[in-house]
Formats: C-alpha cells, sequence, structure tokens
C-alpha cells in the first residue's frame, strides 16, 4: 500500500550502515545512492529513503516496520541490528495482542527510531 517513504538521518553514516546491513537480511539493497540520501528496495525500486538531516536538534522519533517472510528472519534481522550497536526495545516474539502469528522484534537506530521487522505468520504461539 506505501509506495515509498523516509527519514531523517542526524548521523547519515552511522544510519546507511545501519540499514545496509539489518534491510539486506530482509533482501533489501542500496537502489539510489545520491550522497545525501539512500534509497532501498529490491528489484530497482527504492522504497525506504534515508536522508540526511541539517537541524542541528535531534530529528523525532518514528516507527517503521519492515515485512519479513518468517520468524527466523525476524531473529536475524534483530541480531543484525544488535551487532551493528542498536538498542534493543523488544526481543523478537509473538505478539497476541496485535492478532494472532503477529511475530515483531523492535529497536531504535541510530537516529532514535523505532524500527520494526514483523512477519504475520508465526505459528506455535
Amino acid at each position: 500500500m506505501i509506495d515509498h517513504f523516509g527519514i531523517n538521518c542526524s548521523d547519515f553514516d552511522a544510519s546507511a550502515r545501519f540499514y545496509d546491513g539489518v534491510l539486506a537480511v530482509l533482501g533489501h539493497r542500496r537502489e539510489m545512492d545520491f550522497g545525501v540520501a539512500i534509497g532501498y528496495g529490491c528489484e530497482g525500486k527504492p522504497q525506504f529513503w534515508i536522508s540526511k538531516w541539517p537541524g542541528a536538534e535531534c530529528n523525532r522519533e518514528m516507527h517503521v516496520a519492515f515485512a519479513a517472510p518468517d520468524v527466523e528472519t525476524v531473529q536475524a534481522f534483530y541480531d543484525k541490528a544488535i551487532e551493528l550497536g542498536a538498542e534493543s526495545l523488544h526481543a523478537p516474539r509473538v505478539w497476541p495482542e496485535y492478532h494472532p502469528g503477529y511475530y515483531g522484534a523492535f529497536v531504535r537506530d541510530p537516529d532514535g527510531n523505532n524500527i520494526e521487522a514483523v512477519c504475520h505468520s508465526a505459528h506455535g504461539e
């Protein structure tokens, strides 16, 4: 449903390293790179963008959930994010309060955004 979206990053290089790593786990890569903005996606279509934040103040937190095909990929996303220095908000688990089969992990990226990987078909809750 979403064509594309983006976030501003005060530490652009740290954010680029972070998103290069965690999005690769989910099967995405840099599709476009303009030096001050990077578009990530697959099949030649960037759907998620990061841009340099020009302001001195911190950017306001945003929540982004990336689709994962299975619980193993959610775990791999979480592991990679922690390896890259992300703060753990919620380790991977089933979230039955959202809906049956909702399996997600939440981390804070280098700019303080709440980033999630989610699979909607977890078994054995």
